[in-house]
């Protein structure tokens, strides 16, 4: 690709002149906060800091390519970019050092993550969205190497689809397509699968993505030789490079060479923005002048002879360089608005680190004086004097300090009630009050129409409702869902020609269209990047993994990215992709592996749902497309053929989110299951009313939450007995439920007997129906253990089996 930039052309030498300087004026910036920004981690007033130093040259580049409605997907290196749009300034900078806990002082996260990752506020108070084409927009940043890479996908895709699907509302999210998503990554991490699945798809599906690597040529203090065959990735990226047929866009550029790197960008990004081409921008010969991080030095693993090319090579000293040889301004000029800057970034520093630090030492003032008064009249003075002094002895407190050192001085004192101790244990429950929300909040969503919010819709029928396979009611229910809402999309392998493995997508895409109805390679972990970027750009994804096992290639994005997303941003972006998936109760290894307990622990952040049945599941795909949060749904795998009754309201009954069902009352015991082994439960039932025992049954359906009503404890209340049935491993989903059930609704004060769990072997589960039998609880292992459980609360009732 080689087309000439108009830049120069359009604009006079004196306006383009303004527009270098300001340029190298950010890069100035940016350097110095880095340079700053060490010093403060070294003198232990931040924890720890990766910075953008060697970077900035190239980020400034592209960000005068950069456009109102285009998305960033990058890595925590791009400050000088962030500076450069208009989102992010020396003072938020230091602000995210410090890790302040203001989302208006530190916008990218409030302190809960690392300095370094970037965002920009899509969302209203309220909720609502913006008007994303009318700003610049970065998705929430994560650390971990190359797993920004997933999502960018899906942000590139969206332009795809808002441009060729007409019928789509695409106010306040796209100008006919036009937008691009600029994804940035280091050289080394290049080398995971992320990178090259995102880029095998970004080729296939030609989409307007822009990605940029810049390299080092290292990766810590690895070599790009123990990383990258020949060294070099765009040398190995050559197979993607297109020719006649579709593929990427290859294009290799110096790191330090600002007229090169402005007319790469330039061509890049109207070459993605005007024909759908990914782009992949090669930035080579940067440096590192302060090593990777704060946590070491990098001549510990450079030669002299690197080090010395690092320091002639610096992208700021060669556009220094550049700046004067070309007549933009002399060397005093430049000197002067070094000074100038340096200054103002020092500033910056000092007014963050007062606006972080005042706040607490103001509550330091009460800590202490409220100490002093506790000491004041209380036998154990000295000790709590000593906490005190302890406190006062701390010229820059934190959070932690005051919590802990007063909290400690109550012990003292738990035998002398006063009104000194009173006072100082409300002052720190007050202050517990205020302070946790800001490090625990968002975690979902906490807006009126969350999702648990959504009231339930009982399904409706006929006087003599049709008896259909299970698959039907999945199928038409999505029909009506589609029907009704325009930015309803689904996609996923066999998704598309097919209708899915178990044709609950049956004719869809013949009907709606292959752009929304879609299939997608072998590559669940970019599926899912494409629900999370179309879902960040106001779609609404149906992201579908063909079975359960299958989500574990997917695990990293969803539980780094996805789930986290709405509190990592404190509330500020959100993404309500609804990852559809299927498994339990089939055969063999790696097709019917129960991951739940896993799965719970990992997603916090999103819903986890398990419907026993398909009216179920369509219910919850109801419920979720009225709010706008992420859920993973497994439907029964077995139960497509089942036969159920047809509703006739589809797309219209919710199943409630966090509320559990008793789908049989009972007296003697409480059984808790869910998914299909629930279906087995109920047929245990009517074997154990043939010994004389009446069992209730509840439906766990949604996992995450669970019960949030609490109505599981009011059936032990009753039965006096508890048992958790589970196909996934033991100590998995069944020990989740006991803790739910037996610690956090306080059963355990109605107990007469011991609660217990029956969960699955510890393995997988064998090939084979005998496979299934002897690995999973089965029909005769429940009724035994609950006939067990009888036996121990009355042996002459119930006489030992065997």
């Amino acid at each position: 690709m080689h087309t000439e930039t108009d830049s120069q052309k359009d604009i006079t030498f004196n306006d383009f002149k303004t527009q270098v300087l300001h340029d190298y004026r950010i890069a100035v910036m940016s350097r110095e906060c880095s340079v700053l920004g060490r010093r403060e981690v070294l003198t232990g007033k931040a924890k720890f800091g990766i910075f953008g130093d060697g970077k900035e040259v190239p980020q400034l580049a592209m960000a005068r390519a950069f456009k109102n409605g285009d998305f960033r997907s990058g890595y925590y290196r791009d400050q000088t970019f962030m500076m450069a749009i208009g989102e992010f300034s020396a003072k938020h900078f230091f602000a995210g050092l410090y890790a302040h806990t203001d989302i208006e002082k530190e916008p990218m996260s409030a302190g809960r993550q690392m300095g370094g990752h970037f965002l920009t506020h899509n969302l209203n108070d309220d909720g609502s969205w913006k008007n994303l084409t009318e700003q610049k927009n970065s998705s929430g940043d994560i650390s971990p190497t190359a797993a920004q890479m997933p999502r960018l996908l899906g942000l590139a895709q969206a332009s795809k689809i808002y441009r060729n699907a007409g019928e789509m509302d695409s106010s306040n999210f796209s100008v006919n397509g036009n937008e691009v998503a600029w994804g940035t990554i280091g050289n080394a991490s290049t080398s995971e699968g992320l990178f090259f699945e995102t880029m095998n798809a970004a080729g296939v599906l030609q989409v307007p993505l822009v990605m940029s690597i810049w390299d080092d040529m290292y990766g810590i203090s690895v070599h790009a030789k123990h990383q990258t065959t020949k060294e070099n990735i765009s040398e190995v990226m050559k197979g993607f490079q297109r020719d006649d047929r579709p593929g990427i866009e290859i294009v290799v550029v110096k790191g330090w060479d600002y007229p090169a790197l402005v007319e790469a960008y330039e061509n890049a990004g109207k070459l993605a923005r005007e024909e759908h081409v990914p782009v992949l921008i090669h930035v080579t010969e940067l440096t590192q002048p302060q090593g990777h991080s704060t946590s070491g030095s990098h001549e510990r693993y450079k030669d002299k002879e690197r080090l010395e090319w690092e320091k002639a090579h610096d992208c700021n000293l060669k556009m220094r360089e550049w700046l004067i040889d070309n007549g933009f301004a002399t060397e005093e000029d430049l000197t002067t608005l070094e000074k100038e800057v340096k200054r103002e970034v020092r500033e910056s520093k000092k007014e963050a680190w007062t606006e972080f630090t005042t706040p607490i030492k103001n509550k330091k003032k009460e800590a202490v004086a409220l100490l002093d008064d506790l000491a004041s009249g209380s036998t154990n003075k000295s000790f709590i004097s000593k906490l005190k002094n302890d406190l006062i002895a701390i010229d820059e407190p934190v959070k932690k300090d005051l919590l802990s050192l007063t909290r400690r001085a109550l012990r003292y004192v738990i035998h002398e009630p006063s009104e000194e101790k009173e006072r100082l244990a409300a002052w720190i429950t007050n202050y517990l009050r205020e302070e946790q929300p800001k490090y625990s909040s968002h975690l979902y969503s906490e807006l009126p129409d969350k999702a648990t919010a959504i009231t339930e819709v009982l399904p409706e029928y006929s006087e003599n409702p049709k008896s259909v396979d299970g698959r039907i009611i999945i199928r038409d229910n999505f029909d009506s869902l589609f029907s009704k809402y325009s930015n309803a999309l689904v996609f996923g392998e066999d998704s598309g020609n097919i209708g899915d493995v178990n044709q609950g997508l049956e004719g869809l895409q013949k009907k709606y269209g292959e752009i929304r109805v879609a299939d997608t390679g072998i590559r669940e972990a970019t599926i899912l990047g494409q629900g999370i970027g179309l879902a960040l750009r106001g779609l609404r994804p149906i992201a579908e993994i063909q079975y359960l096992d299958y989500i574990l290639y997917a695990l990293q994005t969803m539980s780094d990215d996805l789930a986290s997303l709405h509190y990592r941003t404190m509330g500020k972006q959100k993404a309500p992709v609804i990852v559809r998936t299927r498994g339990h109760r089939l055969e063999g290894i790696w097709h019917a592996g129960s991951q739940m307990g896993g799965l719970i622990h990992l997603l916090r952040g999103m819903y986890i749902l398990t419907p026993r049945n398909m009216t179920k599941a369509a219910g919850f795909y109801n419920t979720l497309m009225e709010s706008d949060e992420p859920a993973l749904i497994i439907e029964s795998l077995n139960g497509y053929r089942l036969k159920e009754q047809l509703p006739d309201n589809l797309g219209e009954f919710r199943t409630p989110i966090g509320k559990v069902e008793v789908v049989k009352e009972g007296t003697d015991i409480t059984l808790l299951s869910y998914g299909s082994t629930l279906r087995i439960v109920e047929q245990v039932t009517r074997d154990l009313l043939e010994v004389g025992i009446n069992a209730e049954v509840i439906d766990a359906q949604t996992l995450l939450p669970f019960d949030i009503h609490h109505e599981t404890v009011e059936s032990v209340k009753k039965t006096n007995r508890l048992l958790i049935i589970d196909e996934d491993v033991p100590g998995g989903a069944s020990a989740y439920l006991m803790q739910e059930v037996v610690e956090k609704q306080g059963a355990y004060r109605y107990l007469d007997s011991a609660p217990q769990t029956l969960s699955a072997q510890p393995h997988r589960p064998a090939y084979g129906t005998d496979g299934d039998y002897f690995s999973k609880p089965n029909a005769e292992d429940i009724f035994e253990k609950v006939y067990d459980i009888m036996h121990e609360t009355d042996p002459r009732k119930y006489p030992g089996l065997r």
